[in-house]
């Protein structure tokens, strides 16, 4: 036997008994292990534009400061809460209506005439304070309502409000009433009921709330 032959019958062996075990277990003999790995789950993450998620914080009484660029408030949202780090990036954030209805019509027309010229939150205390009559039961309770009540708002006429020019004036006083209707910031003026400016000095003994730009604000 030549030593070639005598080489190759063990090897020939092995195989034969390598093969064997292959048929004997049929996709079993040929496969690699394989350690599985569970799944991870994944949270979708939601990117709001405009939006910058900080930790909310209340708004004090203000003194003739605006809070407008360092306070923090929230605004509900059909995917959760949206958090905006400034009152100036909630108005800024807001879809205005090419149709508004009859309530954000008339608030935005109260802000627009009795505030148009006042920091954004002295803007929006005027349409709190009107939300504010709806709902303490010694005003109508509806906006245009408290807004045309006789005596109470020196520009509406005979029961009617005036007409507005597209301005943006007029877009900031329509992303203020929508922020107050939906309860988006909170109130720098709470509970107030009344308000007047600076120059005038009515008497009325009420509690004062606050003072913010040219009015002050009473409950």
């Amino acid at each position: 036997m030549s030593f070639f032959s005598r080489a190759t019958g063990p090897v020939a062996i092995a195989i034969s008994l390598f093969a064997l075990l292959g048929m004997s277990s049929p996709g079993k003999a040929w496969d690699v292990a394989r350690t599985a790995v569970p799944a991870v789950a994944t949270v979708p993450t939601i990117n709001l534009p405009g939006t910058v998620p900080v930790p909310n914080s209340p708004i004090q009484p203000a003194t003739g400061a605006t809070p407008d660029e360092v306070t923090v408030a929230t605004t509900p949202s059909s995917l959760g809460v949206v958090s905006y780090a400034s009152l100036a990036a909630a108005v800024a954030a807001q879809d205005i209506p090419g149709n508004a209805d009859s309530e954000l019509s008339c608030l935005a027309t109260a802000v627009y005439f009795e505030s148009k010229g006042e920091p954004l939150s002295g803007q929006l205390a005027v349409a709190d304070v009107i939300i504010n009559r709806t709902a303490s039961g010694r005003f109508p309770s509806s906006i245009c309502s408290v807004v045309k009540q006789p005596g109470q708002f020196s520009f509406v006429r005979g029961g009617r409000l005036p007409e507005i020019g597209s301005n943006a004036q007029y877009r900031t006083a329509m992303a203020i009433a929508k922020i107050a209707m939906t309860d988006g910031w909170d109130d720098p003026a709470p509970n107030a009921l009344y308000f007047h400016a600076r120059y005038v000095s009515p008497g009325w003994g009420k509690a004062r709330v606050a003072t913010i730009g040219n009015h002050i604000f009473f409950r």
